[in-house]
């Protein structure tokens, strides 16, 4: 049994039972005394309210104050985790949450209703790819151990980097490791499927205090810039979802006006040209130009089937 799923089980059995004893502990999982000492302590430096009995009847207990936190959550609060957990699984590539998933089901009475809600994602092959990468920097990141690996960049450059490893983050469909470059001496972000030969060290790091500090400044939204599109039906439900309903007004029977903001930069004009022709932009004019010239070189590329590919191999 890994350790993330003994802590979790370690959770579980205190929240039903009063105190439970090391011996049983180590009997139950099949590990040391020791062992179940230092799992005590990682649940406390978590903020999990472990305490210790002493004694022929002692052992280890959780506070009741938590207990009671627990049981303030109905089987609906329980099913909406699930959901959310359901979603994760997909994502995470982690059968620690599928073994999390099983046992908040346990919790679940009979006779709630189950599989109301589904969440799905495309099971793309590469993502798959991902998880050892990912399993290896989560365990990087749980036990402080710097990393390195060869990282490509968006523009294919190669460089070898060192790193302390701090975050995981998903975004839209992408995977991103934040972390401290020991290279750069700065925060950077690594796009997970730019990583290759990934290590993990045998050397350990103390997590520097302005990573918080960090987090927030780059969590600020880019520069953004309110535009006007018109827009067939077919892709009226994506605006909907994306700006709301509020965003899109009748403007034809074959076309609806949408206003909405996007980065002012070439992320920007790689969204919009997805929707190919199903989109026209309308205003600001500069904003319309820029675009244009963006889908020209596009275009400039595909001149002719005879042309010579402007990259060569």
């Amino acid at each position: 049994m890994e350790k993330v799923e003994r802590l979790i089980s370690i959770i579980m059995i205190l929240l039903k039972k009063d105190v439970v004893s090391s011996t049983d502990f180590a009997q139950l999982f099949n590990v040391s005394k020791r062992t179940v000492l230092r799992d005590m302590e990682t649940l406390s430096l978590s903020n999990i309210p472990i305490y210790a009995v002493n004694g022929v009847y002692g052992g280890y207990g959780i506070m009741n104050e938590y207990k009671v936190d627990k049981r303030l959550l109905s089987s609906t609060d329980l099913l909406n985790i699930l959901t959310a957990l359901g979603g994760l699984e997909q994502i995470l590539i982690s059968e620690e949450v599928e073994r999390t998933i099983k046992k908040m089901e346990a919790m679940v009475s009979p006779s709630a209703a189950k599989g109301s809600i589904r969440i799905s994602f495309y099971d793309w092959e590469g993502r798959s790819e991902l998880s050892q990468t990912l399993k290896a920097l989560q365990e990087s990141i749980i036990t402080r151990r710097i990393v390195s690996f060869d990282y490509d960049d968006k523009d294919g450059n190669a460089t070898k980097r060192t790193v302390e490893p701090y975050l995981l983050h998903f975004s839209e469909s992408s995977w991103y490791l934040k972390g401290f470059c020991l290279e750069r001496m700065g925060f950077r972000t690594f796009k997970l499927s730019r990583i290759n030969h990934l290590q993990t060290n045998e050397q350990t790091y103390t997590p520097r205090e302005d990573f918080a500090d960090h987090e927030q400044k780059v969590s600020c939204q880019p520069e953004l810039v309110t535009v006007k599109a018109l827009i067939s039906p077919g892709i009226k439900d994506q605006f909907i979802e994306r700006h709301g309903q509020k965003s899109i007004e009748y403007y034809s029977p074959e076309l609806y006006m949408v206003t909405f903001s996007v980065p002012c930069n070439r992320i920007g004009f790689k969204f919009l040209a997805g929707f190919g022709t199903e989109l026209e932009m309308v205003e600001p004019q500069s904003y319309v130009q820029a675009f244009r010239n963006y889908l020209l070189e596009m275009v400039n590329k595909y001149k002719s089937s005879t042309d010579t590919p402007t990259r060569q191999k």
